[in-house]
């Protein structure tokens, strides 16, 4: 009797968003880039058995205490954060320390971004990102669970 050696591939259908997991991930004292390469392999899935690259197959993150998140070396004033406004001139520069000061929730999300693919993929991963400059959040309902940084 022959075995077959067919590889699985996830088909979108087969991952509704409504049934997949919430976890959260607790920031505090903890360093950027450790966050940012924990959920980024949970919102593209990687951690699951089922892991298919053009499919989203991933669960939804939440971090918490994003005010609280660490970088290491002098990076706090050495990295720069760049935006445009869309005008001649427009370009806008603040460093880490800044951005951690004003919006403590985009440094999270731009280093998770950073680490997705850059498709369309990634604005669907990007979506199921969730985060909170202070402890608290809405999402008790979903009952997430707890990850642990290493």
């Amino acid at each position: 009797m022959k075995q077959s050696k067919r590889s699985f591939s996830a088909k979108a259908e087969d991952f509704p968003l409504n049934d997949r997991n919430w976890y959260v991930i607790d920031a505090k004292g903890q360093t950027l880039g450790k966050i940012a390469v924990l959920a980024a392999n949970v919102l593209r899935g990687k951690d699951k058995a089922t892991y298919t690259p053009h499919v989203d197959t991933g669960s939804f993150v939440v971090v918490i205490n994003a005010e609280k998140a660490k970088l290491s070396g002098n990076k706090l004033d050495q990295k720069i954060y760049y935006r445009h406004t869309g005008y001649i001139g427009g370009l806008k520069s603040a460093t880490a320390r800044e951005m951690l000061a004003k919006k403590p929730d985009e440094v999270i999300v731009k280093a998770v971004k950073g680490m997705l693919p850059k498709n369309r993929l990634s604005n669907a991963m990007i979506k199921k990102l969730k985060v909170y400059a202070g402890p608290q959040h809405p999402h008790a309902a979903q009952r997430p669970f707890q990850m642990e940084v290493h």
